[in-house]
């Protein structure tokens, strides 16, 4: 019998576990021939999460436990859980029941066929329209500039073979772009349409840093566009601001009593030239500081505490 690892990242998710976990069983409850293991990786919840996870695994063994000693973020939590996974395939669910557990059969049949990567694409969502548009918005820019083709409208809920898992294992990123890498490894997926439902209980972990970081995350890790867009715009404003200057010296010569520079044009220059520094020097600092993560290679979360492995 084949195994199925289904990885559930969770922070403070008292109010969803217990539900995602009932679910999930059900699903594979009507799947016959599969196993299934279910991780439950907890980045130091502040709530009751982790006491219901360990009476949840008490009672079944095929819940397992990772729990952090602090938080480690979104990005590095998730994709250590998926590391430790055993299955012949592995399911990344997230624990706010915005992901459909029902569509774990989906995923196993077009696996089945011979996929090595079956993604979850949002079509819709019933959260904010603002934010999915917004969203939107910028899975067209980052792959208008990546070096590589990235899935639009997926958060990583898909499903992903064990040779996947075995190759994210040799890459050693300390701080990985999960969506990127897989766009990068080049298997060819299949894509699941579906509309994502509205979280019901509990509020989303994310915020304006949380979306920012994994935004630029995307951007540093698959494109050097921006970097090469600083030069080319940096001699384009300086071939500009030369032209300018000739014309005001022109002007000038040709109307020395009535020309009159003014301040104007100096201050509105002045914060212009300002500001593109600024906004570049900002990039920069951003390619900068992914390097810096890599160079240090700390490990992707400590664990406190495994249970059921």
């Amino acid at each position: 019998m084949k195994t199925i690892s289904i990885v559930t990242p969770c922070y403070n998710e008292e109010e969803n576990v217990q539900e995602l976990y009932n679910q999930v069983k059900e699903v594979f409850a009507k799947i016959p021939g599969y196993i299934y293991e279910h991780i439950f990786i907890d980045n130091a919840s502040k709530d009751k999460t982790v006491e219901i996870l360990k009476k949840i695994a008490r009672d079944d063994r095929n819940v397992k436990i990772i729990v952090n000693s602090r938080n480690f973020g979104h990005i590095r939590s998730p994709y250590h859980a998926l590391l430790q996974a055993s299955g012949d395939a592995v399911i990344l669910l997230v624990a706010d029941l915005q992901d459909p557990p029902e569509m774990i059969n989906s995923f196993i049949e077009k696996w089945e066929n011979g996929y090595k990567v079956v993604l979850g694409v949002k079509t819709q969502s019933h959260e904010s329209k603002a934010m999915f548009a917004i969203r939107k918005m910028y899975y067209n820019f980052i792959n208008r500039v990546s070096e590589i083709e990235l899935t639009k409208n997926n958060t990583g809920f898909g499903l992903y073979d064990k040779e996947i898992i075995r190759i994210l294992k040799e890459i050693d990123d300390p701080y990985p772009y999960f969506r990127g890498l897989i766009s990068d490894i080049g298997f060819e997926s299949y894509k699941i349409e579906y509309v994502q439902p509205v979280r019901k209980r509990g509020i989303t972990k994310n915020n304006f840093y949380t979306l920012y970081d994994i935004a630029m995350l995307g951007i540093t890790n698959h494109s050097k566009i921006p970097l090469r867009l600083a030069a080319m715009l940096g001699f384009v404003l300086s071939a500009l601001s030369l032209f300018v200057a000739l014309g005001y010296l022109i002007a000038k010569l040709l109307f020395w009593n009535y020309f009159s520079l003014g301040t104007a044009p100096l201050i509105i220059g002045l914060f212009l030239f300002s500001s593109v520094q600024l906004f570049f020097i900002g990039i920069l600092g951003e390619y900068i500081g992914s390097i810096h993560t890599q160079v240090l290679k700390r490990p992707l979360v400590v664990e406190k505490e495994r249970i059921n492995f």
